[in-house]
Parts: structure tokens; sequence; C-alpha cells
């Protein structure tokens, strides 16, 4: 039976969100378009479940995909609940796919032939092994070779699967690497993030005794962005869900544009194939953006074949006209979207993080940063380097890692040469030698007889003296808390000197508060969580951004974006850049399937915007010493809107001047009314 919508459903909700919250008959799916609240239904049904359903919090677990949507729907369940006086729910479950992946391969480490203390390898530590494997230096090959492997453990294909299935010799070299590589990983008692849900899926469809065990632990499981999941991630709910089938699944497959990831949009079909009984519901009432700029969007995406078609509405009025703009080339393009956010900003008396600049691609936001930094605007740029990827971080960490995993062999590089203490390259390759021929971990090798009746003293006792030191420490590591253990280990190898040594007075000062930071870090993880330092270890491997106190939500800067990253947010005012073809859609994106997701990636763009719209494209860009003519992409007319192509001319000539003339405007007005000038 459906739950009736209790008290626990407040007021102020629509009719299909209030629908989406209530109902418990069965599997459902939520199409919630952009702007939709879908975060919002999330969390209520949360509520609903404990509040309401008798349904305990360790019953409930809610996915997601990235660790600041985790963050943000604990927060706010936390707040929701107190305010009904219930408290924060203890053994609520909301993690990434990742993090519930890591938490199931751990409690089951034993069956899968793994030790509690497995490390966890980020992407550097395994192209480091594939490079090993196949013997190319080519890093574009290196590069293929590992999005290969990862897209055919994502597919759940075995070695032996991929090298049946492949398709020219590049791909049976690939399958080869593939194999060495599970083999090298498990040798190391490591696993990279694919294995992170390929782990649990094979092992809950190979052992029925652990698949119920997990199957009675949760009684409800919410899938956010469900649209972004690949066959691996389908599998495990399948799996966690089993024949009771009692999930919520949340997700938009307008808004589906990571397939170039392995995310497959298919899955909203297999869930109405694999699930006859599943519901569908459709949230359609936007709460972000003006008519305008949703009929546009609306207009746009109907160009795509539609599994459940949908259309985005709302209250706010139709607002402001979509403004498309023609400029002459790259440069002239930057300093008119850089002086009409200036003049828009001016006029309607606004923030700078009311503002965002999208783009398609990484490399073109360096134009649009030169030309903030002649404003002097400040900006946010997306997609920073993670704190975790720091160098000083990743030295620290392979230290901790070594204490966890002694087998893990690049771990034991990295901290046996960092700060260099007489470990030189030769020194490893002889030790490197040693160990394959016994098939052992670096660590193991170093303390046989063998290898000091092979090696000099001079390179044995250099090796020793590391070992008894990580013997040291990881003896006290099993004893005491990460917390006292760690600052020790800074002081024993002398760490902030060295950092002093090796860089600049300013750059050693910042990269030494980026170690406190992660002290304090650790330090929070282990008196306040209570977490071991295996956990610790393997939670970092994990974490891809520390949140840094000092650029928080207060911070009012311009935001520049990747359209992928800009994913889930929303702003004010969004000016859309080099929406030109072969870059908007991308030149290497041209089969239908493809098209079709660079037509979602411009939808996402375009439902970003909360009041205002500026679109611009340019008639050249500059390609090496030549300016290349270019065309205006066809979604701009697909949204219903003019390219301004008959008069680009006119318009570029005139687009920069324009500009200038909107901003001295704006300002004297506001100079006329009284206020200060930024």
């Amino acid at each position: 039976m459906s739950s009736s919508p209790g008290n626990s459903i407040p007021a102020g909700l629509n009719p299909r969100q209030r629908e989406a919250i209530a109902y418990l008959d069965g599997p459902l799916l939520v199409l919630a378009g952009a702007g939709s609240g879908k975060t919002r239904v999330i969390t209520e049904k949360i509520v609903h479940l404990i509040e309401t359903c008798d349904i305990k919090p360790h019953q409930v677990a809610a996915i997601t995909f990235t660790n600041k949507a985790a963050m943000e729907m604990s927060e706010r369940i936390a707040k929701r609940m107190a305010s009904a006086s219930k408290g924060t729910p203890k053994g609520l479950t909301i993690a990434t796919f990742h993090s519930l992946g890591l938490r199931m391969v751990r409690e089951e480490a034993k069956t899968l032939g793994y030790k509690p203390g497995f490390s966890i390898f980020d992407s550097a530590d395994c192209l480091g092994i594939i490079n090993e494997l196949s013997g190319t230096t080519d890093k574009a090959k290196l590069r293929w070779l590992q999005t290969t492997i990862s897209l055919w453990k994502n597919g759940l294909l075995s070695p032996k699967e991929a090298a049946d299935a492949a398709k020219d010799e590049e791909e049976v070299v690939a399958a080869r690497v593939y194999c060495e590589y599970a083999n090298a990983l498990h040798a190391y008692q490591a696993v990279d993030f694919d294995d992170l849900i390929r782990l649990p899926v094979t092992l809950l469809q190979d052992n029925a005794e652990i698949r119920q065990k997990w199957q009675d632990k949760f009684r409800h499981i919410l899938v956010d962005e469900y649209q972004d999941t690949n066959t691996a991630q389908y599998r495990l709910l399948q799996q966690l869900t089993g024949v009771r089938a009692s999930f919520t699944a949340v997700g938009d497959d307008d808004q589906a544009i990571y397939g170039w990831r392995g995310a497959d949009v298919e899955n909203l079909r297999r869930l109405t194939e694999d699930f006859p009984q599943l519901k569908v519901i459709k949230l359609e009432q936007n709460y972000r953006s003006t008519g305008k700029i949703l009929d546009a969007a609306n207009t746009l995406i109907e160009n795509n074949p539609k599994l459940f078609p949908k259309s985005l509405w709302s209250e706010h009025g139709p607002g402001a006209n979509i403004n498309v703009i023609a400029c002459a080339e790259g440069e002239a393009e930057a300093e008119t979207v850089v002086m009409k956010l200036q003049g828009h900003r001016f006029e309607h008396r606004a923030k700078f993080s009311d503002y965002a600049i999208l783009y398609r691609s990484n490399h073109q936001a360096r134009v649009f940063e030169q030309a903030l930094r002649q404003q002097r605007i400040p900006y946010l740029l997306s997609g920073g380097q993670s704190f975790f990827d720091k160098a000083e971080i990743k030295d620290l960490l392979a230290y901790l890692r070594l204490l966890v995993n002694d087998d893990d062999d690049p771990a034991f590089i990295r901290a046996a040469t960092t700060p260099r203490r007489g470990i030189g390259t030769q020194t490893l390759a002889t030790l490197g030698r040693y160990a394959a021929e016994r098939q052992i971990s670096l660590f193991a090798a170093l303390f046989e007889e063998g290898f000091a009746a092979q090696a000099s003293s001079r390179v044995v006792q250099p090796l020793r003296e590391f070992g008894e030191f990580i013997n040291r420490f990881q003896w006290r590591a099993q004893r005491e808390s990460a917390a006292d253990v760690f600052p020790d280990i800074l002081a024993a190898i002398d760490y902030e000197n060295w950092l002093y040594d090796q860089e600049e007075s300013r750059a050693a000062e910042t990269r030494w508060g980026n170690v406190q930071e992660f002290h304090a870090w650790i330090t929070k993880k282990s008196d306040d969580d209570g977490k071991t330092l295996a956990e610790i270890v393997q939670t970092m491997a994990l974490m891809s951004l520390l949140e840094r106190r000092d650029q928080g939500d207060d911070y009012d800067a311009v935001q520049l974006s990747t359209l992928h990253a800009a994913k889930g947010l929303e702003f004010g005012h969004v000016f859309l850049v080099g929406v030109e073809e072969n870059i908007l859609p991308h030149r290497e994106s041209q089969e239908a399937e493809k098209l079709e997701e660079e037509r979602r990636l411009m939808y996402v763009g375009i439902t970003r915007a909360q009041r205002s719209l500026h679109i611009t494209w340019c008639e050249k860009r500059r390609q090496g010493k030549e300016l290349v003519p270019c065309e205006p992409s066809r979604f701009i007319q697909e949204m219903g809107c003019e390219a301004a192509t008959s008069a680009s001319k006119t318009v570029a000539d005139k687009s920069t001047s324009t500009a200038k003339l909107d901003f001295l405007k704006a300002l004297l007005q506001k100079n006329n009314s009284g206020d200060a000038t930024a």
C-alpha cells in the first residue's frame, strides 16, 4: 500500500512532488526536470520514510555521485529533522556510489581475497602500472589504455571477456594489459576506483548469502542523478534492491551528459524493461528560470528522440529576451562578455557571484581569465586541483598508505624518496628486480637475506633503515590514534625544513599551510569520527576536494566553468560562450548519438540561468597564426533564436564599443544615484 501523505510532508510542495514523496508501492522513477526541486524531493522522502513509515534510519540509503551532493543532502536532512525535534538520524547512509562500494569491499574483504588494509590506487598510481606493463611511453596511448580498461570494468567485462570482444589488434593488446593490470593490483592488495563498484557487483551476483545480507540492510534506496549511472552502478542497484525493488531513482534523461566516461542513458529504458511495475512521475514545474529561458530549452531538446517526453514551465513570468551576440574573434568575445557583464551588474545592482561564464572545454577559459584580470574582476575557476592531488599531500599520504598496507609499491617508492634518504633510482631498480623475481612487494623484499646477498651494503643499508622506520610507525599506528602518529612522522622526516629547502619562502609557506590543514583534517576524522588510520587512508583516496574555508559560498566572484562542471548549479545570469559548430557541438561528436549528448550539454547550459541568458559566438577563431572562419552552432537556431548571421559583421565590429558604452552609462547612473562604485 502507498503511504498516505502524512504530517512529515510539508506544505508548499506541488502535487507531483508530494506524489513522488508518498509513493512506496514499488520501484519509482522520478523524472526531475532542471530546477524542479529534485534534491528537496529526495530529502523530504527520506524524512517521510523515517518519520511516517516506521523505517529506521539505518534501513535507508541515498546514493549520490559527488561528495558535495552527499554533504548537501546530509545538511538538509539534519536541518529538516532537527526542526521537527528529531535531531540528526543516526545510521542513515548518504554516500556516493564509490564510498558505498568501499564500505562493502571493506566489510567483505576476506571473501574477496583482500586484507582489511587494502589500498585504493588513484589515477596516477594506476597509470604508472599500465605504463610499466604496456612498455609504451606514448602519453596519448597510455591514456587510451587507461580509459579503455576503465570502460571495460564499468561494463562488467572481465579480462577474458574483453579479449574475446576485442575488435582489432589495439584492443587485443589492451585486453592483455588489462589482465596483467588486474593481477598486479591484486598482488599489491589494491583496488582502483572502478573496482569499488565492480567488486561488490560480482560478489553479490556470485554469493547468495552475502547478497541476502546486503538486501536485508536497506528497506529503501534512493539514487540521485540516475541518468549518470553506468552498467556496473545499475547492476549494483539491482542486486541491492532484489525482488522487493523498493527504490526511488531520480534523474533527467535530458541532462545525461557523461556518456564519454561510461554513463549509459539507456539505463532509463532498462528500468522500464527490468521492472515492469515501475511507476514514473514527472516533475516539470521549474523553480529556477524565466519563461523565455525555458521555452528555448524545451524547443532545443525537442530535437532529441524522447523516451519520456516532458516540458518545463515556471511561474516566474516571461523574463528578458535571450541575447545572442556575434563577435569578430576570440579576444573580442572575451572583452565583449566582460564589459557586458560589468554593465549588467551595475545596471541591476547584482553581485559578481550572480554571474557565470560557461564553455564547452577547459582551454576556452584562458582568454576570459585574462579579460577578467584586466578589469580586476574576481573570479573562481571550476575544476581546480583537488586538495588531495597537491604534491605535499600526496607525499605524506604515501607514508600513511604504507603504514596501512606495506604491499603498496607506489606508496613505498614515493615515501622512500621524499624526502631523499640515499635511496635513488638505481637502488630502487635493484630492489624492484629482486621483488619481481620473488613475486613479493618491495617492502617485503628489502628484509630478505637473498636481497642482502645480491646487493651491496651501500644499497641495502638505507633501504633497511627506511623499512625499520616504517615498522616502528606501523607498530604505533596499530595502537595509537592517527592524530598522534601523524605529527611525529612529520617531525621524524623533517618535512617542514625539507619543504623550505626545496621551495622559495612564499611557496613553501603555502605548502606547509596545506600540510597543517591536512593534519587538522586527520585529527578531526580521528577524534570526532572515531576512524582508524586504515579507514582514514581509504576515505582520503575517495575525497576529490577538501572544502576550503577561505572560498565558501560567500566569496563574491564570477564563476568560470565548463558545462560539465556546471551541472547541478544555477546562476542569476549566464554567459554561454563559444557556441559554434565544432566547439558546441564538438567536432568529434557529429554522429547521431554523440550529437544528442552535445544537445543535452547545451540544454544543461541554458537551464543554469535564472533571469538572463547571453550566448556568444565568433565569426573567426585563431588556429596557430591564422584566423579561421566559424559558423554559429546549429543549437542557436534549434533554440528558436537568431544567430545574427546576416548582420554579424556589424554586430562584431560594434559589440565591444557598445559594451563599453553600456558599462559607462550604467556606471554614470550608479554614481548619480549616490552609490559608491566597486
